[in-house]
């Protein structure tokens, strides 16, 4: 009870900010409600007066409510209708992703940034944007200027991909099938990916089919959280071993590990199990509707403990570093489908 009490201000508070934003995204989803928490947050901050009484509520609502965000997603994974689908998309998903990865990996020494900022822009852009960015966060230790960091470059480059990416595949030539498959590996945020498909459809009169293949495509790309946040996890275990604090008796596995994810499997292993024994889908969309809410809920926290300022004047190298990672992505998925004889 006490705790509940201590937490309650903040959470209200956060509660307050993450409606209206939830409602905007809805309104305009190639922004998203995510952002438009992080931003809300942000202004507030910095009127904000007495925060000590708001604080644990923010804190709490930050990192618990973020990891709820983020076990509950895994009830939106059907494996096995992924697997129907996505096979195809495979080769090309690897690619995007490991050229992601390496891009973050070589630039962010070249560059001098924050390891954190340079992981989390990295697997924000290969793999889902936000949701990505919301699951390694914690396992890395980010914090939450870090993470509103990210999101925000993320939210650049999907609005940019949205606007001009249906036009390019149109300029190349592509066919249905293989802007699905274009949209699915080179947009990372879902909200993105529906959006410049949808666009598609609409200028090419497809009924619908390429945004229901590029969200399968998406989908089968979001389950690469699984391997890269437990390889993240194994790997900063093994740091905080090799840092000696295991000889002094204060290494604790429950405090690095994020069992959370372990809990995120699990939710995707009962989606699909209950849907191949004849369970409606839609039996489970509640819980997927209630991760994207907790998602702008934990968004409004991180945007209260967000410097605006500061992000502002530090916003300049992970941007660069999402246009490299961006433009990597692209083209790999571009030649890739060159390659298999899809464009």
């Amino acid at each position: 009870m006490v705790i509940l009490k201590k937490v309650t201000p903040g959470l209200l508070l956060c509660l307050v900010l993450a409606i209206p934003a939830w409602l905007l995204g809805k309104a305009f989803p190639v922004i998203g409600g995510p952002v438009f928490a992080i931003l809300e947050g942000m202004l507030i901050s910095m009127v904000l007066r007495s925060r000590e009484r708001f604080q644990p509520g923010i804190v709490f609502t930050s990192k618990k409510i973020l990891q709820y965000a983020v076990i509950l997603l895994g009830f939106g994974l059907n494996l096995s209708e992924i697997a129907k689908v996505g096979l195809l998309s495979l080769p090309i998903i690897c690619t995007t992703i490991t050229m992601s990865l390496l891009i973050a990996f070589l630039l962010r020494k070249r560059l001098n940034m924050p390891s954190n900022i340079s992981v989390l822009v990295g697997v924000g852009s290969s793999i889902c944007g936000g949701s990505a960015i919301a699951a390694t966060a914690p396992v890395i230790g980010a914090d939450d200027e870090e993470i509103a960091q990210s999101i925000s470059v993320i939210f650049l480059f999907n609005i940019l991909a949205a606007l001009f990416f249906p036009t390019l595949g149109g300029l190349l030539g592509m066919s249905n099938e293989g802007f699905g498959l274009f949209a699915g590996t080179a947009i990372n945020d879902t909200s993105s990916v529906t959006a410049a498909a949808s666009t598609w459809d609409t200028l090419h009169g497809t009924g619908g089919a390429v945004l229901e293949y590029a969200t399968i495509v998406k989908l089968t790309r979001t389950l690469a959280i699984i391997p890269i946040t437990l390889a993240l996890a194994f790997w900063r275990t093994w740091q905080v071993k090799r840092g000696g604090s295991v000889s002094n008796g204060s290494f604790d596995l429950k405090k690095i590990f994020p069992f959370f994810i372990l809990f995120f499997v699990l939710a995707s292993i009962i989606t699909t199990v209950a849907t191949m024994n004849g369970v409606d889908a839609a039996l489970f969309q509640p819980f997927k509707d209630l991760s994207k809410f907790f998602i702008v809920l934990a968004m409004a926290a991180i945007g209260l403990n967000t410097d605006l300022i500061k992000l502002v004047k530090s916003g300049g190298k992970p941007i660069l570093l999402g246009a490299c990672c961006w433009a990597g992505i692209t083209c790999a998925s571009l030649v890739m489908q060159h390659l298999e004889g899809l464009l």
